[in-house]
């Protein structure tokens, strides 16, 4: 099994979609560092030598990927937190940041949808509330 930047490549795939599995390498710029490295995109990542992985890794090496990369984009948002940049802002309510909308969508960044106002009378009873009105 193939290992680079502390990261398991999966030897079935090839190597062009294998090294997608590190933070920071995409589809991309997986083309030019195999291309830099030497090596064709058609091969499998358990058909690579110890001197194949040996290039990629000097190649990755020259790259931001995993650890630093993840560190350099948290200090970015924290960044923006501190110095109370509209985005910054938006990150921390996690709200999203980019000028989605949010009135009808952004579901996977509100959670899950929370009802305000009428509650019906079978959910009332699990609750526990009286639905019952007072006499007068």
């Amino acid at each position: 099994m193939a290992r680079i930047s502390g990261v398991d490549l999966n030897n079935e795939k090839k190597i062009d979609i294998a090294l997608t599995k590190l933070y920071g390498i995409g589809r991309s710029n997986v083309v030019p560092l195999l291309k830099s490295a030497g090596i064709a995109s058609s091969k499998r990542a358990k058909d690579l030598s110890e001197e194949e992985i040996n290039k990629l890794q000097k190649v990755v090496d020259g790259f931001k990927v995993e650890g630093d990369l993840r560190r350099e984009v948290a200090d970015n948002i924290k960044r923006l937190k501190e110095i109370a940049a509209y985005r910054g802002l938006r990150h921390s309510r996690n709200l999203p940041v980019r000028g989605q909308r949010t009135r009808s969508n952004a579901r996977t960044k509100r959670g899950k949808r929370v009802t305000i106002g009428a509650i019906k009378k079978e959910m009332a009873t699990k609750m526990g509330l009286d639905t019952k009105q007072p006499e007068k």
